[in-house]
């Protein structure tokens, strides 16, 4: 059973960084599709940023320039480096896999919480 374990979250002061990781355990296969969701509380979840087996990226418009995802295939493992938060980036952060390049995901972590304070 493939299972995605996220880390790095945590409680930072408004214009610091945060590194999140995800590692996917349980398969040898590489996924097509990495990405990264969040939920703030009282709100729908949004999808943060996408990456696609070789490269391609897409982002949320109020995290480009500030957010970078990234991924180590050979590891399984997802990124998101997160740069000039806001408290408005508060929430839970989910990372979610999938093995096809469209439609539902597979596989989804179990969140990991960065709280921003002003």
């Amino acid at each position: 059973q493939v299972q995605l374990v996220e880390s790095g979250g945590g409680l930072v002061q408004a214009g610091r960084s945060l590194r999140l990781s995800c590692a996917a355990s349980g398969t040898d296969g590489s996924f097509h599709t990495m990405s990264w969701a969040r939920q703030a509380p009282g709100k729908q979840r949004e999808w943060v940023a996408a990456i696609y087996l070789g490269g391609f990226t897409t982002y949320l418009d109020t995290v480009k320039g500030r957010f970078t995802i990234s991924r180590d295939g050979a590891k399984n493992t997802v990124y998101l480096q997160m740069n000039g938060l806001t408290p408005e980036d508060t929430g839970v952060y989910y990372c979610a896999a999938r093995w096809a390049r469209l439609g539902s995901y597979d596989s989804w972590g179990q969140g990991t919480q960065v709280t921003v304070s002003s």
